[in-house]
């Protein structure tokens, strides 16, 4: 039946936003640093005297990047490609420039740690990873260059031309930080791919990736012993920190030993409010709190597809979805790394894992994909 004139008019359009999504972010922040006190507080107390010690670091963050958060949520997406006024350069132009010049700089003067230049020390407030900052600029770079030119992308010579633009930021990634690097590189894919009418040769693309991969993985030391040691947990002198994480899940069963209450934090996981969290949170909560959390990344990343399909435009569309395969690459890579399903390497768990330049950077993410949630307008009756 035809709408009256009275039914239409009665119609006003109004911006969305998605507070489902703010709630879940907020909700896994907060769990995250009940789970770092909590795996923390023991080597906090025995190495500073002080077992809110990485709480309080990371609250400071956590605190931070809310506010960056629903700052950026309030300012229109789109500006990020518009030239400014003085230096005629976009905002996105900037930021590529000033993470390679940070990744250049922290492969030659980083601060080592555990044998790895992967951190700027900034004094008193701890140390930067410029990797997790340049994730943002690939998201943003990655995005504007496809929207630029969408249909290119059916023909291989146009997926190359994505990667000519972004492959300078990604080399200087990889050559910092490998796993880092692939999921920045899974980052470009899955953007030039969900943009792309013509979906076979990202098979090969995806093929001659994995197979680069495997060279820098075979011809490089460290990595074919960490290969070594998760082939041989039980037995290889580096397969201590895998061996104590399966004993951490195991021993927590269905409903867990109880929130606190962990055995293998005091001292047998290495840095356990760190990469391997969620062995903790698996000990100390059991299955019904580890599947509770990742249903609650599931509607998470949820709630970012139904912002990516809806957004006002293209360009919004694969900004929301390189933060959806961010989110969800690193919570499957840390997830399987801990159950050892796969080789272990350094990838935190996304709001959870102890790390301020992680934190701010995934808050600074959610603050884009709801700045595009406030820009889709729907109908609602007056």
């Amino acid at each position: 039946m035809a709408r009256t004139a009275g039914e239409v008019n009665r119609k006003k359009v109004h911006s969305y936003y998605d507070y489902s999504l703010l709630f879940l972010i907020l909700f896994l922040v907060c769990f995250g640093l009940v789970m770092i006190y909590s795996t923390s507080s023991y080597n906090a107390q025995k190495f500073y005297g002080d077992a809110a010690y990485y709480l309080t670091r990371q609250a400071l963050f956590a605190g931070a990047g809310i506010l960056i958060m629903l700052f950026v949520s309030k300012i229109d997406y789109r500006l990020y490609t518009k030239k400014l006024p003085i230096i005629k350069l976009r905002p996105i132009t900037i930021l590529y420039f000033l993470c390679a010049l940070l990744q250049t700089y922290v492969i030659i003067f980083g601060n080592e740690v555990k044998g790895a230049k992967r951190w700027i020390k900034l004094g008193s407030l701890g140390t930067f990873q410029p990797s997790e900052l340049s994730k943002i600029a690939v998201i943003l770079g990655t995005a504007f260059i496809v929207n630029l030119a969408p249909r290119k992308l059916d023909k291989i010579w146009g997926f190359l031309r994505v990667l000519l633009f972004m492959g300078p930021l990604l080399g200087l990634i990889v050559a910092e930080n490998f796993s880092t690097g692939l999921i920045i590189g899974l980052i470009i894919v899955a953007i030039s791919f969900v943009a792309s009418k013509k979906k076979a040769y990202f098979i090969i693309s995806g093929a001659a990736l994995a197979g680069l991969a495997s060279l820098l993985i075979i011809f490089v030391d460290f990595r074919t012993t960490r290969f070594e040691a998760w082939r041989n947990v039980e037995t290889h002198e580096k397969g201590y920190q895998i061996l104590q994480g399966l004993y951490a899940i195991a021993s927590g069963g269905v409903f867990g030993k109880g929130l606190g209450e962990s055995m293998q934090k005091l001292g047998f996981i290495p840095e356990s409010h760190n990469d391997m969290i969620f062995s903790v949170v698996c000990e100390e909560l059991g299955l019904f709190g580890a599947v509770t959390l990742i249903l609650l990344f599931i509607l998470l990343l949820w709630r970012i597809f139904i912002i990516a399909i809806n957004a006002p435009d293209l360009y919004g569309g694969l900004i929301a979805t390189g933060v959806l395969v961010h989110i969800a690459s690193q919570v499957l890579i840390n997830i399987a790394v801990v159950t050892s399903t796969i080789p272990p390497t350094g990838i935190p768990l996304p709001f959870i894992s102890y790390g301020g330049s992680s934190l701010m950077v995934i808050l600074f993410e959610m603050g884009i994909v709801l700045s595009i949630s406030n820009q889709i307008k729907v109908q609602r009756s007056r």
